[in-house]
């Protein structure tokens, strides 16, 4: 019996002993200390990033997603760029081979914006893609981050931005290089390109440097320079577009603020370059600043551009087309180029050789038309074309202008 009760107690003292070693593991042990980068975007990215869903990021300098990386954004994801580098701009940069996939709702988009909420606070967003561009050797450099866009792959898939807020863009790099809101240089069109506000940028609100991507429901609020941007050879389509300059009314030498609603080129520097920039459009609504000095044209056709456009609603500019250059002019007479049921408040201008090409005349065109919306730019006018006949890419629609009173897409995302 005494041997048995001595083993009892050896055996409870062991267990007390072991006790006392994990609870002195257990206060010894350090608690597992928190990624300071965690919330932070800056330097480079060269794998898989989620942004989880409701979080607030901040954005550090150059944010240059590389070949290989994807960087994955939640709903109700919040960037801010804090400009927290001395005389260095805050912006993020989806290089070749590199994705973003920004997938917000309409109830929880996702905004990218600035702690210094004023027009120019940050560089916005950069995606370079390998799709045709017009440059000599079929490549470039972007403007901001140097770099590489163009290719031969027009079906290149730089990701999906969906829901995605831009406010405050519009970072001067120097003086012949200011940011837009987001811009797209040799995208493909297996990239998704909807539901995009910019908002309050110094500079464009869209631009692009030639490619394939196509574009659905795109909102310029606000934009400094032009709403709507392209040149390089961008052969893309585009469906429901609102431009709305800021509605200021202009100072007293007739100047407002914001140029063009849409500034439209081939190549700048020689406007017969190929792919020649010839994109297709339909459902826009462009209301313009009233400017009657320095910004008169709405929209601005030039320096070789083609283009498809359909379903127009031009409002506030004393001019409300414009057509320049030769090569511009001969593709309405060749018939690549083309506007139809198109209605503006002012008159159209030509600016080249041919004094008039009498667009006006064109199918559906009219042109001193009393507009009227509601909210700045809801409302719509009955009769059009409908593109969805030929092409699957475009919504069936029956009406000129973006968004219907009885479907107003903008609600609840974007930001008066």
């Amino acid at each position: 019996m005494k041997k048995f009760f001595e083993k009892i107690n050896y055996v409870l003292a062991m267990t007390a002993m072991l006790n006392g070693f994990a609870a002195c593991g257990d206060k010894d042990d350090p608690e597992p200390k928190p990624n300071p980068d965690e919330f932070i975007l800056k330097g480079e990215l060269t794998n898989e990033r989620t942004l989880k869903a409701g979080n607030t990021y901040e954005l550090i300098g150059g944010y240059q997603v590389k070949s290989g990386g994807n960087l994955i954004i939640e709903e109700g994801v919040t960037i801010e760029a804090t400009r927290t580098i001395d005389g260095q701009p805050d912006y993020i940069i989806i290089e070749q081979g590199g994705e973003i996939n920004a997938n917000g709702t309409k109830d929880r988009p996702v905004v990218m914006t600035s702690t210094r909420q004023q027009p120019g606070a940050w560089g916005g967003v950069h995606i370079c893609g390998r799709a045709p561009i017009n440059l000599s050797g079929g490549t470039g450099k972007s403007e901001i981050g140097d770099a590489s866009f163009g290719g031969t792959a027009a079906d290149d898939n730089s990701g999906t931005l969906r829901y995605v807020r831009l406010e405050y863009t519009g970072f001067a790099f120097s003086e012949t290089k200011e940011s837009n809101g987001l811009t797209m240089y040799g995208v493909g069109s297996g990239t998704t390109i909807e539901y995009i506000q910019t908002y309050k940028g110094s500079d464009d609100g869209f631009e692009w440097f030639g490619g394939t991507v196509n574009a659905r429901y795109l909102v310029s609020t606000h934009s400094e320079d032009d709403s709507f941007d392209w040149t390089d050879g961008w052969i893309g389509k585009g469906q429901f577009w609102v431009a709305i300059q800021d509605p200021t009314a202009p100072g007293t030498d007739g100047t407002a603020n914001g140029d063009c609603l849409i500034e439209a080129d081939n190549r700048e520097d020689n406007f017969g370059n190929t792919p020649v920039s010839r994109p297709t459009l339909s459902n826009l609504t462009l209301v313009g600043n009233n400017d009657s000095n320095a910004q008169k044209r709405g929209i601005r056709l030039r320096a070789g551009t083609n283009i498809k456009l359909y379903n127009v609603l031009v409002k506030g500019k004393p001019t409300s087309l414009t057509v320049a250059t030769a090569e511009t002019e001969q593709s309405f007479i060749n018939g690549t180029s083309v506007v139809e049921h198109l209605w503006a408040d002012k008159a159209f201008a030509y600016e080249g050789s041919i004094s008039n090409l009498a667009l006006d005349t064109k199918t559906g065109n009219a042109i001193d038309q009393s507009i009227d919306f509601t909210g700045g730019y809801i409302g719509v006018i009955s009769g059009g074309i409908n593109l969805s006949a030929s092409d699957a890419f475009f919504t069936s629609t029956n009406y000129k202008g973006a968004v219907p009173a009885d479907n107003d897409w903008t609600a609840g995302w974007t930001k008066k």
